[in-house]
């Protein structure tokens, strides 16, 4: 998803994947090293992966690629996903000996001895690991077996999914929630941050180090506290879209051409990611097929207000960037209606077009002409 914490650690960490703070080293993976790694030592492990979206259908592929190229005997990952398209090109891509199909959640749940689910919002998740119980209830598994849940969900939900998972013999849930483009995750270099049963994540981290992410940050036994800080991450993204979104909106109406407020924007504020929607910002590209769907930005904007209010922790931006990402959302679903739109899916950059029609511009295709004040 998004990658603005990914630029900024990223900064701190050195290619080998350690980081230096006042001269002392932090690995990259903050546990030792199993002993014997995997659900049962004479066994290969059976991996799956539930959700082959934007990121999740990197992950496994990254996954699977890495464990044929490093892991002797390593079986092929076991993928499922709603629109069983999705599977089948990933499994025609990368072939038999890396990828499995199955279009049965069941077969995920009994025969996978560690399942990673990188779903779209609260509800699918929820529904799938409800399946996963009722599976796994009538056919209890005889040994190890770790839940990985990736996606982003509200901290609450996290803590229903253990109780859940924990009330099924040797089952264990790790919240894993990655930080990272699809870009970003196709490098490798998501950061992962865990919480939870501390043998189930020290088991996970290196299976996805340096497979699929770059660094792990750990949070702790309570599982609620991983969803927790990837809200936390994600307010601070959201929170930057919507300065430059004024920012590019006051520039417009006072005559400052856009790739002028690019320009400061690069020399200022120097990540990778920040461009990035500064220049989608500046150039209206608003497609989210290569970016982070509105949908998706509007569902992280809601938990982030919910637990603010749990906190009693205000952020009056996010507030404010909720009501601009909904405002966007409403007139492109407006213009899809009218056959009017211009991408077929927006972004979550595209919340300029809330700050810009509340100063009487044109949503999504203004060229940030406005009259030139002179001294």
């Amino acid at each position: 998803m998004s990658d603005l914490l990914h630029s900024a650690l990223h900064s701190a960490t050195n290619i080998a994947g350690m980081a230096s703070h006042g001269g002392t080293e932090t690995p990259a993976v903050p546990y030792s090293r199993p002993t014997t790694p995997g659900a049962t030592p004479s066994l290969p492990v059976q991996i799956g992966f539930v959700g082959l979206g934007a990121i999740g259908g990197v992950m496994a592929k990254n996954l699977a690629n890495y464990r044929s190229a490093h892991h002797q005997n390593s079986l092929p990952i076991l993928v499922w996903n709603r629109t069983a398209s999705k599977a089948d090109a990933l499994h025609a891509e990368l072939g038999a000996n890396k990828i499995r199909v199955t279009h049965e959640l069941e077969q995920i749940a009994t025969e996978c001895d560690v399942i990673f689910t990188a779903l779209s919002n609260d509800e699918v998740v929820k529904e799938v690991y409800e399946q996963f119980a009722k599976t796994l209830k009538h056919t209890p598994p005889a040994r190890h077996k770790i839940f990985v849940e990736t996606s982003t969900i509200y901290p609450t939900i996290a803590g229903e999914l253990d109780t859940l998972v924990s009330s099924i013999p040797h089952c264990h849930l790790v919240a894993s929630p990655v930080f990272g483009t699809p870009a970003v995750a196709a490098d490798a270099q998501l950061v992962i941050v865990m919480s939870g049963d501390y043998r189930s994540k020290k088991e996970v981290a290196y299976m996805l180090v340096p497979a699929v992410g770059r660094k792990v940050i750990d949070l702790g036994g309570n599982i609620e506290k991983a969803p927790t800080f990837k809200l936390i991450g994600n307010s601070m993204i959201l929170g930057t879209l919507e300065i430059f979104a004024e920012a590019y909106t006051l520039a417009e109406k006072s005559g400052i051409p856009a790739q002028e407020v690019h320009k400061l924007v690069k020399d200022i504020f120097p990540a990778p990611s920040l461009i990035r929607y500064s220049d989608r910002m500046s150039n209206n590209n608003f497609d989210a097929t290569t970016g982070f769907a509105i949908d998706n930005g509007i569902k992280d904007a809601s938990h982030i207000r919910r637990l603010t209010a749990v906190a009693n922790a205000p952020m009056p931006g996010i507030d404010i960037a909720h009501q601009h990402l909904i405002t966007a959302r409403a007139i492109h679903t407006g213009q899809v209606q009218a056959g009017e739109e211009t991408v077929k899916l927006l972004d979550w950059s595209g919340m300029i077009g809330g700050a810009r029609v509340a100063a009487g511009l044109p949503p999504f295709t203004s060229q940030n002409v406005g009259v030139v004040q002179e001294d």
